[in-house]
């Protein structure tokens, strides 16, 4: 494709598209077209203009979106399409022809000020924009027809400013396509001069009286600078007194309030079966009737349900091909900023087996679903409570208020979960703390796969020094966005993932014919951790590939001499720790070797430092990785066996 010309590769997608949409869409070449060919073309050109915008594309995110789109983001104005201004390249439901549209995000206005005003607010700054500057009237057409028929597609078309139209009918010609998109690119750049809030303020809003009221937006619940896990369950290991426990309280007290989004619960030796953390039927009443007795770890999660209900998010049943009937959740993007993070600390998690008493958790973990179009999203997962539990009782209103739902407003919410079950909250984050010694339980691979693992001594050391004033503080974390890794997703410094599945190839290597090896799950996961992340260079890359290796790869290795042996080495090394070693100096040669503190050396994701605003928060550390395979190579030298846990 590299011979095409701009015209020919926006030909080219607008014509195909189309025809496109009725085949599968999973690595259809129409979609990777837009995503790689045509958006390296455009991102080339704006790169001459300013080399700090970003270029993003989709044609959807699991399914055809309505309209795909191709935008660029000036930073200093917004860097999410669902806000802000923004020039998009905009393609007809017909393929007949595209837009180059300087258009307005529409989500997050209408979720935080409701549609009739968010339209109005839209409004008013076309006519803002464009009495500033009266020229880009003359540049193209104020309103537009892309043949939408989804609200989404819809409300690129009420919020369009200005645009021009590309029939396919005529010739295109690329100096045109670009003298028009640098020309419109010179008035976007414009518009970071302008105060549009303040401006706002002159317009009348609803009544005569309050025609200099601002058009207020609500705080959002969610600070701006949150790190979305790729998991929603986490392993705290370390040596009593740590503060693993106390961390997941700060946790909460970042995000909400200790009294809603925490709940401690205390671990029982004597715990055995799923009954012991999630409750189970009783006939012991003297009716002999079934009763349900519930558990704080269940109120909790009933809680974590209220917050996305009260969030304004939809549930409803989805239904795939009559064979799958699942509650769904949906909404969009911004609606997430109202949706706290919960968090349930299950102390002392070890005490008993966790494979035991956690086992549907474990296994419901598994079948969460997120599926993303733009900002649009739908939510899934089994049940932790069945509906065939809830139809044995004979009175599930007891029920419903044990768990909180006893409120009118929860009506058809409660019906659903009866017919349906209670399945597992989004915004729910279980962290099990760790100890391990002679009174607790080791960990299956069953357990590591499923969880984030910190070995909490590494990833948040104790520093005495900095006892009476920290020089360092933790990252605010929240639930995930994503079950599925997709290419849309990726970050520019690993676009296709290739990447990173090189890297895990190379570490599988070395685990290949050993219990250790990783399989497609790890390789979402690493991917999961990328999108999250969302690095911008190779250092940050690198920095992601080596806390995965902490949290997944090297919890699973455990053994003694025999059981870490390579017998099959092409190398001299008969140590798996020697050959790990040796394929991640090359993999990690940016960060390997670099000392603490260095100004090359790895950032910590999810520390940084106590610093004031203008100056660098980020914090160096050394590559934690290597550290970590050195230690467990001398405690297998020392005892004649070895794992990752403390």
């Amino acid at each position: 494709m590299a011979d095409m010309n701009l015209a020919e590769k926006l030909k080219k997608f607008t014509s195909s598209w189309v025809q496109a949409t009725n085949e599968s869409f999973t690595n259809h070449p129409t979609a990777n077209f837009l995503r790689n060919d045509l958006k390296e073309e455009i991102a080339a050109i704006v790169k001459d203009f300013d080399n700090n915008y970003l270029i993003k594309a989709s044609v959807g995110a699991g399914n055809w979106a309505n309209i795909p789109w191709l935008a660029i983001l000036n930073p200093k104005i917004t860097t999410a399409i669902q806000d802000g201004i923004y020039p998009v390249y905009l393609f007809s439901t017909d393929g007949l022809g595209f837009y180059l549209s300087l258009n307005q995000g529409t989500t997050t206005p209408k979720e935080e000020l409701g549609k009739v005003k968010a339209d109005i607010r839209a409004e008013l700054i076309k006519k803002y924009i464009l009495e500033k500057f009266p020229e880009l009237k003359d540049w193209g057409e104020q309103r537009i027809d892309l043949n939408a028929n989804t609200p989404l597609g819809k409300s690129y078309e009420t919020a369009n400013i200005v645009a021009k139209y590309y029939s396919l009918d005529i010739e295109l010609d690329s100096e045109s396509l670009k003298q028009d998109l640098r020309k419109l690119l010179f008035y976007y750049r414009k518009i970071e001069t302008l105060d549009i809030e303040v401006e706002l303020q002159k317009f009348t809003m609803n009544k005569p009286e309050e025609r200099t009221k601002p058009l207020q937006k609500k705080q959002k619940s969610l600070p701006d600078d949150v790190t979305p896990l790729s998991k929603p369950f986490l392993l705290l290991a370390g040596i009593s007194g740590t503060g693993k426990t106390r961390f997941v309280r700060e946790q909460a007290k970042a995000t909400g309030s200790l009294s809603d989004t925490y709940c401690l619960t205390s671990v029982r030796p004597d715990w055995h079966e799923p009954s012991d953390i999630l409750g189970y039927i009783s006939r012991l009443g003297g009716d002999g009737n079934a009763e349900y007795i519930i558990t704080d770890v269940l109120q909790f999660i009933a809680k974590s349900w209220r917050a996305i209900i009260d969030a304004g998010l939809k549930l409803s049943v989805s239904d795939s091909n009559g064979l799958d009937t699942r509650l769904t959740v949906t909404g969009d993007k911004a609606q997430l900023d109202g949706v706290l993070p919960y968090w349930l600390c299950l102390d002392e998690m070890n005490l008993a087996p966790v494979e035991q008493y956690f086992a549907d958790y474990l296994s419901v973990l598994e079948t969460r679903v997120w599926q993303w179009d733009a900002e649009q999203f739908d939510y899934c997962c089994d049940p932790l409570l069945k509906s065939a539990t809830i139809k044995q009782l004979a009175d599930t209103n007891k029920l419903r208020s044990d768990l909180g739902f006893i409120d009118s407003k929860y009506d058809r919410e409660w019906e659903l979960f009866c017919e349906h079950g209670l399945s597992l909250p989004f915004n729910l984050i279980v962290a099990g703390t760790v100890n391990m010694d002679e009174t607790t339980h080791g960990f299956s691979r069953k357990v590591i796969d499923r969880a984030l693992s910190f070995d909490f001594g590494e990833f948040f050391p104790n520093d005495f020094e900095h006892f009476f004033e920290p020089k360092v503080t933790y990252n605010i974390l929240s639930y995930p966005l994503y079950s599925q890794a997709t290419i849309d997703d990726l970050p520019t410094i690993d676009s296709t993932g290739n990447r990173s599945i090189s890297f895990l190839q190379s570490i599988n290597s070395v685990l290949d014919n050993t219990p250790f090896q990783l399989a497609f799950r790890a390789l979402n996961e690493l991917l999961l951790a990328v999108i999250s992340t969302q690095p911008t260079d190779d250092r940050q890359l690198q920095a992601v590939w080596d806390d995965f290796l902490m949290h997944k790869v090297l919890p699973r290795i455990e053994g003694d001499h025999d059981k870490l042996t390579i017998h099959n080495s092409t190398t001299n090394n008969d140590s798996l720790f020697d050959e790990l070693s040796l394929v991640l100096a090359r993999e990690l040669a940016d960060i390997w070797h670099e000392p603490k503190d260095s100004p090359n050396a790895r950032p910590d994701l999810y520390r940084e430092k106590l610093v004031a605003e203008e100056d660098d928060k980020v914090l160096r550390i050394t590559c934690r990785s290597g550290a970590k395979l050195a230690w467990m190579k001398g405690r297998l030298e020392r005892s004649g066996f070895t794992s990752f846990w403390p």
